[in-house]
């Protein structure tokens, strides 16, 4: 089971999205027959079979262990993820595009790299888990609190200048460098107001009056 699987299929994206369905995948962290599902969920068995049957053509479940009780099969089935995030593959039509906007400092364009993120690594991770491979990665998370907005703007240069330097440094963009092996990787770096919290959210309070 992965921790987390990227959904690019559309119809597999409008089989999670049903209420239904989505109880079923959170029970189905842990193995569980139709007979157990539907005293969890409080629906009758056959109409569990028939979420099952669809959660299973999409891949979004999967056979553990077939029981036999008699005459009868029970088959067991298990998410195949602990949570799923669906990928802007899945409306391909309208996913945002990051080379649509230039500008560094546009929400919209922080908006476009990170969906452009979940696209790649969903990618990567099911090419990973295919060649039972670890995949290599690195995320910082963290929290600062400028005292104005001209020590925001300050530090957005700073780090701008800092990372451009590192990039500089360690970067092979020789014609060699394919064919020594090395692996071009991507690099984002965002930086945005966190949400406020115990309050209510609007887009006018979450505006940045600085």
């Amino acid at each position: 089971m992965l921790d987390i699987e990227v959904i690019e299929d559309p119809a597999a994206a409008e089989a999670s999205l049903d209420p239904i369905r989505t109880r079923i995948l959170q029970e189905l962290a842990e193995p569980g027959s139709a007979t157990q599902l539907a005293v969890k969920v409080g629906l009758p068995r056959q109409k569990v079979n028939y979420h099952l049957k669809a959660l299973e053509r999409h891949g979004l479940v999967e056979l553990v262990e077939e029981r036999k009780k008699g005459n009868v099969t029970e088959r067991v089935l298990r998410a195949t993820a602990a949570s799923y995030l669906i990928s802007p593959v899945a409306l391909a039509s309208v996913a945002p595009d990051p080379r649509r906007y230039s500008d560094r400092f546009s929400a919209f364009w922080l908006l476009a790299l990170a969906a452009r993120t979940v696209q790649e690594m969903g990618k990567l991770i099911a090419g990973a888990a295919a060649a039972k491979k670890k995949l290599a990665s690195f995320a910082i998370d963290g929290e600062i609190t400028f005292r104005s907005a001209s020590e925001r703007a300050a530090f957005a240069e700073e780090l701008g200048v800092a990372v451009t330097r590192l990039v500089d440094k360690y970067h092979d963009g020789g014609a060699s460098a394919a064919a020594s092996g090395a692996r071009k990787h991507r690099l984002v770096v965002v930086l945005h107001p966190a949400l406020k919290t115990n309050t209510q959210h609007s887009p006018e309070k979450e505006q940045d009056n600085d």
